[in-house]
């Protein structure tokens, strides 16, 4: 009798159920299940207006059908495409910097393809240790047949700390000191590229000496997908749109994620920090000790911290 399955190029029926009955690893119990994806013919710009909608930093691209992992976008690789990095290579050598033709095509051509990826009969230890090692914001959680199940962010790490005080340290033994800054009247592209460069998602502004503001990813991300900026690029205009200082960001309230950054002392607690952070909804804290910005404080710093505390 002649075995179908050998000729399907997809995996026999046996497996796939042996595959159905492994036993969840604890990552399961910290992922988000509800995973939104989108197709990989979805266009740049509808993949950057679900992103603003959904208030996602990245977004996995799958199969519609069989919701299969093909490739994730983040808010670092649209950066990348408008401006800070070697992306922005599609938009001025096949559009002649045309960016509102660019952003019309499909999402395949900015995405990520080699994706970092959870197993789904992972430890919580080993998701982590994989975050931090790779050096991403967060993982789809799959099955053995590449299925997305899940996603694990670094907000999901944050919640588990701050509903677990009793792991715990010092901001101060954790935070990122000789914080790279910008002005206000820095533009829009040199924020990218210094971003990009420097693999960072925030910026805090300082003017004389004082802190002013923060300039996230995600803000340069609502100011392309929305807003003036988007008027902008009907037009074909991109350095108008490049040239922007980031303080167009900062006093634009549709535009700005942080309304006013969360600031804390150097000798606050961790456990302190997660649950302020979490209350308000803020991925990031600056450290400031009697005026002065000491250093800046984000999720992944406590996913590091998190880390050592689970493996002592």
């Amino acid at each position: 009798m002649i075995n179908r399955d050998s000729f399907s190029g997809e995996k026999p029926q046996r497996e796939r159920k042996a595959s159905k009955r492994l036993k969840e690893g604890d990552v399961m119990g910290i992922c988000t299940r509800n995973v939104v994806t989108i197709p990989p013919t979805s266009t740049i710009m509808s993949a950057m207006k679900s992103m603003v909608k959904y208030n996602f930093r990245r977004i996995p691209i799958a199969d519609p059908g069989t919701k299969r992992l093909e490739g994730i976008m983040t808010v670092t690789d649209i950066i990348n495409f408008f401006g800070g990095g070697s992306k922005y290579g599609i938009v001025k050598n096949r559009y002649s910097g045309n960016l509102m033709a660019a952003v019309n095509e499909e999402v395949v051509e900015i995405m990520e393809r080699d994706v970092v990826k959870v197993d789904f009969t992972s430890s919580f230890e080993d998701a982590i240790e994989l975050m931090l090692k790779k050096r991403v914001g967060g993982c789809p959680v799959v099955d053995r047949e590449d299925t997305i199940v899940g996603i694990i962010t670094e907000k999901d790490i944050l919640n588990y700390l701050s509903e677990n005080g009793h792991i715990d340290g010092y901001v101060s033994e954790y935070m990122t000191k000789g914080v790279i800054t910008a002005n206000p009247d820095t533009t829009i592209e040199s924020a990218m590229k210094t971003m990009i460069s420097e693999r960072m998602r925030r910026l805090p502004v300082i003017r004389d000496g004082i802190l002013v503001g923060l300039v996230t990813a995600r803000e340069i991300l609502r100011y392309f997908a929305t807003g003036e900026a988007f008027k902008m690029l009907t037009t074909g205009n991109i350095e108008e749109t490049l040239n922007q200082p980031i303080s167009y960001i900062l006093s634009n309230d549709n535009l700005r994620i942080y309304k006013e950054p969360l600031t804390v002392p150097p000798n606050l607690k961790i456990s302190e920090l997660a649950q302020a952070m979490r209350g308000a909804g803020y991925g990031v804290a600056l450290v400031v000790n009697n005026g002065s910005l000491e250093g800046i404080i984000t999720e992944r710093d406590m996913i590091r911290f998190l880390y050592t505390k689970l493996v002592e």
